[in-house]
């Protein structure tokens, strides 16, 4: 039985983070696998990813770490703020400081609510192929806790 005290599922959500290449990238899968099409959700970064030959991906190591969980984020494609198709969410999660401030910019003057998570960048992950995995792991299971905690359907 549904809790009445709960609140209802925000109808879209924003995912933003620096380049949307890892962390908002996951944010946006794992609340699709729990939602599915309930709510209308996408992600975004601030800037263009920086080099010509990242232009378009998601960084393997996500793709990697989503894949063991049944998730193929092999197409995803990086957008910025300014390449959204639309910019009507109900609720922003920035996942960085940097996102925060440009989400509270996207909010101004609408009722969409905005929630800060700071989210530890795994790209910053030093060491072997496999102690960088485990930081996009800790990332992904980070972010899928408080996800099931703050939309469980």
């Amino acid at each position: 039985m549904a809790d009445p005290a709960r609140e209802p599922l925000p109808a879209a959500v924003l995912f933003a983070c620096n380049f949307n290449r890892v962390r908002s990238v996951m944010a946006e899968a794992l609340l699709k696998r729990l939602v599915g099409k309930q709510v209308f959700v996408d992600s975004c970064g601030l800037k263009a990813v920086p080099t010509d030959e990242e232009i378009g991906k998601v960084d393997p190591f996500v793709v990697e770490v989503m894949q063991e969980i049944g998730w193929d984020l092999s197409g995803h494609q990086p957008k910025t703020f300014d390449e959204l198709e639309d910019d009507s969410f109900d609720l922003v999660i920035s996942l960085t400081p940097e996102a925060q401030h440009r989400a509270v910019e996207l909010a101004r003057g609408r009722a969409a609510e905005i929630e800060y998570w700071p989210t530890f960048d795994p790209t910053l992950a030093e060491g072997s192929r496999d102690t960088r995995l485990a930081a996009y792991r800790e990332v992904r299971d980070t972010l899928a806790a408080r996800i099931a905690r703050r939309f469980r359907p």
